[in-house]
């Protein structure tokens, strides 16, 4: 698996990658929600994402899903719009990916290979992120409507 090494790298660099994710969401004028939530929270999230990206992505599935249920339950909580919430993996995921192509891989086929590999995986894995956050957010917006009935 030749992406292996660009996991690791990203793990290794997870607090400048959270910073990078962090510093998005403060320039990003449509998500006046999340940037009120406490950055201490924001940061641990992210970081729960990209120090262990590799354990995530070799079988830690089903906690990483679990996780991201509670995480949607929690922005409903919050009252963050589930767009806001979904256009935060979405940077997690493109500042990694941005990072990768910073780093000067070798521009010839096993580079490229790599590259392409992990965005792959990476794309696979968010995919998941997405349909898990949003189905702790739908749960919690449920019991709400049936609480408010």
């Amino acid at each position: 698996m030749l992406s292996g090494r660009l996991i690791h790298l990203i793990e290794t660099h997870h607090r400048e990658l959270t910073d990078r994710v962090l510093r998005e969401i403060w320039r990003q004028q449509d998500l006046p929600h999340i940037r009120r939530l406490p950055e201490a929270e924001l940061r641990e999230r992210g970081q729960a994402i990209l120090e262990h990206l590799g354990e995530w992505l070799l079988g830690k599935e089903e906690e990483m899903n679990k996780r991201q249920e509670a995480v949607g339950r929690l922005r409903f909580e919050q009252s963050v719009p589930l767009h806001e919430s979904v256009h935060g993996l979405c940077i997690i995921k493109n500042t990694m990916i941005e990072f990768i192509e910073e780093q000067g891989i070798p521009r010839d086929s096993i580079g490229l290979y790599a590259e392409e590999e992990l965005e792959h995986r990476l794309g696979k894995f968010f995919d998941q992120l997405i349909i898990h956050l949003v189905r702790g957010y739908e749960s919690a917006w449920r019991r709400a409507a049936r609480v408010a009935a």
